[in-house]
């Protein structure tokens, strides 16, 4: 049998259910291939969907009561969401009802198994990573699962287990539709337990993979972190058409690591040149990959979710790759994804005009008379001297009142491409405490005491506002002694980011 064969005989399942007067205009139709789903409401002429926005009315004559109850008597039992199916069949049949609980309408949706939906993204499905799909009603998403699910089973011979809630991916009926391959399936009989099954498919059935459509509430969301922590890969879409939407609904963006304010201490909050309170990413993700369905054959892809959300929190710009499947069955990319580029940090700066320059710095002073600098750079005989102009400068170092963001050094560094460096005011003080920070000329003991008394203080702070506080970056060494400092005062605590950028961030009870 053909694919097209196939096709058309699923359809005709569907097309059975149907008065006569109803589904003979619908037999031998031209574009039977492209029927979306059948409307059917009382007192209205019933009317057919097709791809491209396209519907045709079949008869003029209105739907009666007794025509709805034809059809009904003969598909499955409808569930608490209102919906049912066709035995061994994708088909959904979906009920309206009146406020007496009766079937006044139905949607009868055409369910089809398209193979080689999967082809553009095949690879990644393969690479054992927990994948989300996100896009619109209607784009595909299901059927992409349905597809995945037959590839991880079938040709890859991985344990799969499919979360079928709405009965969508297997189909209605106690065989799920062969569309799943080796596959298994576990229904749920009420929308509103879709998380418990989802842990009892990990604790029950030791699954390889498990498979779960529309992702949509705190709990299921709580469960896919469980899955994805246990090793299982996941699968999985979610309501939204992009990371942004996933970001600000506070129900799923646990699924990208969540979102919490963040207060951040007086050296980070300057290190960063930002303000004291910002968003940031809470967790890991829960998924490593995201694929935005744009069209059924374009697919935007993140391949480092936990970068691409710090990117959309932090202002800047990314690109997905761009994948499309054309009419000849080609796969192309169309656009290359480019990974966020964050500012360079302080340190990075430094270590790029390094390479470029020598290793002695060149500090321009902005509002800082150059004898306080040149003294305290000979004090301490740092590798660095005073730039007479910014030309020739690896850094500006000028006082907070003339770093507002906008001002003219701060102009004049973006267009150099030089780090500007802020302390509190003109005074030898504070131009010889940044430049013992900075080149970290402190002894050891001093930077543990330092370190130390940070913690101490950074503890307060979270008892008195209740939220996180990251302190300034550490050693390991340095770290491990933060940590128990947080722990004997009874809070928690976690080091985060990269090295050499690693440091503690500690959290409300």
């Amino acid at each position: 049998m053909t694919d097209r064969e196939a096709i058309q005989k699923e359809v005709d399942l569907l097309l059975n259910v149907l008065p006569v007067r109803i589904k003979d205009p619908l037999f031998n139709h031209p574009e039977i291939r492209d029927l979306i789903e059948i409307v059917l409401d009382l007192g209205k002429p019933p009317e057919a969907r097709f791809s491209k926005d396209k519907f045709m009315y079949l008869g003029e004559e209105a739907v009666e009561q007794d025509e709805i109850d034809h059809i009904t008597s003969k598909v499955g039992e409808f569930t608490l969401d209102n919906r049912s199916g066709i035995e061994r069949t994708l088909h959904r049949i979906s009920a309206m009802r009146n406020r007496r609980g009766k079937i006044i309408g139905l949607t009868l949706r055409v369910g089809r198994a398209i193979f080689g939906t999967i082809d553009v993204i095949r690879d990644i499905i393969e690479s054992g990573q927990n994948l989300l799909f996100l896009g619109p009603p209607g784009i595909g998403k299901t059927t992409k699962l349905r597809e995945a699910a037959r590839v991880l089973s079938d040709d890859m011979s991985k344990r799969v287990v499919i979360v079928d809630t709405s009965n969508e991916i297997g189909g209605d009926g106690d065989i799920p539709h062969p569309g799943i391959g080796r596959a298994r399936r576990m229904q749920v009989d009420s929308p509103n337990k879709q998380h418990q099954v989802m842990i009892e498919a990990v604790e029950n059935h030791m699954p390889q993979v498990i498979i779960v459509d529309e992702i949509g509430t705190e709990a299921e969301a709580a469960a896919a972190r469980t899955i994805a922590e246990r090793g299982v890969q996941l699968i999985g879409t979610a309501h939204g058409t992009s990371i942004e939407n996933l970001i600000s609904n506070p129900t799923l963006c646990d699924l990208i690591g969540g979102i919490q304010s963040v207060i951040l201490g007086d050296e980070e909050a300057k290190r960063r040149h930002s303000q004291k309170s910002v968003l940031e990413r809470k967790a890991p993700p829960t998924f490593d990959v995201c694929i935005e369905i744009r069209s059924k054959e374009i697919f935007a892809i993140y391949t480092d979710v936990a970068k691409t959300v710090d990117a959309v929190l932090q202002k800047r710009t990314f690109k997905p790759e761009i994948r499309v499947k054309t009419k000849e069955g080609k796969i192309e990319i169309k656009q290359k994804a480019e990974a966020p580029i964050p500012e360079p940090t302080f340190e990075e700066a430094q270590e790029i005009i390094s390479q470029k320059d020598g290793k002695e710095e060149k500090i321009f002073p902005f509002g800082v008379h150059n004898t306080y600098l040149d003294r305290s750079i000979k004090a301490l005989g740092l590798p660095a001297k005073v730039a007479r102009g910014l030309d020739r400068a690896t850094m500006v170092l000028t006082i907070k009142s003339k770093a507002r963001p906008g001002s003219k050094i701060v102009k004049l560094a973006e267009e150099h491409r030089i780090p500007v460096h802020v302390i509190k005011k003109n005074a030898a003080s504070q131009v010889l405490k940044f430049l013992q920070f900075y080149f970290d000329v402190r002894g050891k003991e001093e930077s543990e005491e330092a370190a130390l008394s940070e913690a101490d203080e950074a503890v307060d702070e979270v008892q008195k506002i209740h939220h996180s506080v990251d302190l300034a970056p550490q050693s390991a060494y340095i770290r491990r002694l933060q940590h128990k400092i947080v722990e004997e005062s009874g809070f928690r605590s976690e080091s985060i980011g990269e090295e050499p950028l690693r440091r503690v961030r500690i959290y409300p009870r």
